[in-house]
């Protein structure tokens, strides 16, 4: 197997990306240093580290929904910062589907699962994000619509969005896309700004009462979903 379609099934990245790391020397083969593209590899007996971490493609799938703290980076290595995965304990290396800011909690998918793993996060996946937002004002009838119909961020305008409010300073909103920041700046937009942001639901996956800093993993109906919606 050719080493970044390796790479990219292991889940580590995708394989435009698995072809820099190759590049700049950032992937090993048994101890040395790859930097030939097209390299081929025995995946059942060869050793393959990148930027030091060892990868693998695992025979055992894994499909976990964790309630992300506050202070959590949503990264496999972010030296100086505490990262999710040190809130997982299971014997399978598993990367984080998307990503949640440090400062918002709530759901966040992960799984060993290369394939869907980019899949559900390649910008053509269609599937829903929910989130429970508490802003510092009361926030008036014409932000939330204004929010709704999309706002323009980052040089571009948002996608339409579905808004429900829930009191004064709090609402809820689903998105299909999920720009850096995307909550925050429309919020800030609108002439407010977020104090509290809780990811509640992505896809079928509901949060529901998973408490904060615990994990579970998948129940059948959930991956079942989740697999059979995701285009192939």
């Amino acid at each position: 197997m050719r080493l970044q379609k390796f790479i990219s099934r292991a889940g580590y990245c995708s394989r435009r990306h698995a072809e820099e790391l190759i590049v700049n020397g950032k992937v090993t083969v048994n101890g040395q240093i790859v930097t030939q593209l097209g390299t081929k590899i025995d995946p059942e007996k060869d050793k393959v580290t990148v930027e030091g971490n060892l990868v693998s493609v695992e025979e055992n799938l894994v499909y976990i929904a964790l309630n992300k703290p506050e202070g959590y980076v949503t990264s496999c290595s972010h030296p100086g910062e505490k990262i999710v995965l040190e809130l997982v304990d299971i014997s399978q290396r598993v990367y984080p589907v998307g990503r949640l800011d440090k400062d918002s909690t709530g759901l966040l998918l992960l799984t060993n699962d290369g394939k869907l793993h980019l899949k559900l996060t390649h910008p053509s996946f269609d599937h829903e994000k929910e989130y429970l937002v508490t802003v510092a004002q009361p926030i008036p009838r014409g932000a939330l619509h204004s929010l709704e119909k999309g706002l323009n961020i980052l040089g571009t305008k948002t996608r339409r969005a579905r808004v429900k409010r829930v009191s004064d300073i709090r609402f809820k909103i689903i998105l299909k896309e999920g720009r850096n920041r995307q909550i925050r700046r429309m919020v800030q937009k609108v002439g407010n700004r977020v104090t509290d942001l809780k990811r509640i639901r992505i896809s079928n996956i509901r949060l529901g009462g998973l408490p904060e800093g615990k994990w579970r993993h998948l129940d059948e109906t959930e991956k079942k979903h989740l697999i059979e919606y995701v285009p192939k």
